[in-house]
């Protein structure tokens, strides 16, 4: 009964598979082999445009990345108080981009509230060396308590990015989560809502170790290729990534894998709201659960192999857990089945 993470979860088999195809012979290293530019191709097919892409190995490296890509001396970027970038990327974010700043918005369900925004970024206008100046927009999708921005949602905080000339983020690591939730193609969840910048995530949804920044624009690239080499994400061999990518985007298989983490999500969620020593913390609508168990559940749950974690609550959440309770993140992913979720549900 693996909740912990989809982090946790192996490799699909076609992406292994694809990887032992690509294992042997020799290639053009460094992005330059046939295959890389065929997946970048690829991206832009699916993007229904020409984008820049660039693989790194880590969603922590891709977020931190493209922020450096927009990069200003003095720069703060916006983002929702609880987004990864600003809880659990160890500062990641503010060392690659030169000491910029990360500034948390606060908003209902993980979202980033517009009027929020508006007042946030406002507080550096005008710009001024003392308090520094507005940068960037981040904002996480699906987000960090398993809710999915809407299209329109996604709307107002592009054009509230847009009047102040703002480059929009969305930091994708469970990208494909989001998208089939929604049921919104890339195009229309990205470019076509005003974001720029995109860090694809495939490493949850059952790749190895496979992540990519992507501009919409491709010359807002122009020194992404240094940034990435400065920060030691240039693969000598990066053909490796671009084949997991080929497995994972090849007949909508990633859309496949995530689909299959959503609905597993679904049967849990049912499943833990007809019981009486649980509850939903919140509606959520990705791969990640969020529940008010009893501790003696809790404990009977790990007892029995049950793996996932406690969690914090986010900011302003009411009511808290009470003193017999506590609040739990359950994640599914492309590797959860049904007997493990039913399994789960039946020892709480």
């Amino acid at each position: 009964m693996h909740f912990a993470s989809d982090n946790w979860a192996g490799t699909h088999p076609r992406i292994a598979d694809n990887l032992t195809r690509h294992a042997q012979g020799f290639a053009p290293a460094y992005g330059t082999s046939e295959l890389d530019k065929a997946v970048e191709d690829r991206f832009s097919a699916i993007f229904e445009r020409e984008v820049a892409v660039f693989f790194v190995a880590t969603g922590t490296a891709a977020n931190s990345l493209a922020l450096a890509s927009v990069a200003k001396a003095g720069g703060v970027s916006f983002c929702h108080a609880d987004a990864h970038v600003n809880a659990d990327e160890g500062g990641a974010p503010e060392f690659l981009t030169g000491a910029t700043r990360l500034f948390g918005v606060e908003g209902a369900e993980g979202k980033i509230d517009p009027k929020a925004l508006d007042k946030a970024i406002a507080r550096f206008e005008p710009a001024s060396p003392h308090h520094g100046r507005a940068m960037a927009v981040t904002v996480t999708q699906a987000t960090e308590v398993g809710t999915v921005y809407s299209l329109d949602e996604l709307d107002r905080l592009a054009a509230i990015a847009k009047s102040r000339d703002l480059p929009l983020h969305m930091d994708g690591a469970r990208f494909a989560n989001a998208l089939v939730a929604l049921d919104a193609t890339p195009a229309e969840m990205t470019w076509k809502r005003g974001v720029d910048i995109l860090s694809f995530g495939g490493t949850k949804n059952g790749c190895w170790c496979a992540e990519a920044i992507v501009f919409f624009n491709p010359e807002m690239a122009a020194d992404l290729p240094f940034i990435r080499k400065r920060s030691a994400q240039l693969f000598s061999k990066s053909r490796f990534i671009s084949a997991q990518l080929e497995a994972y985007l090849e007949d909508d298989l990633w859309l496949d894998l995530a689909r299959h983490a959503n609905s597993m999500a679904d049967r849990l969620r049912e499943g833990l709201a007809s019981k009486n020593t649980a509850r939903l913390a919140w509606e959520t609508t990705a791969n990640e659960v969020f529940a008010v168990i009893e501790k003696s559940s809790a404990d009977r749950a790990r007892e029995k192999g049950a793996k996932f974690y406690d969690w914090q609550p986010p900011h302003g959440w009411l009511p808290l857990p009470n003193e017999n309770e506590t609040l739990v993140r359950l994640v599914t992913s492309f590797a959860t089945s049904e007997d493990e979720v039913d399994q789960f549900i039946e020892v709480v």
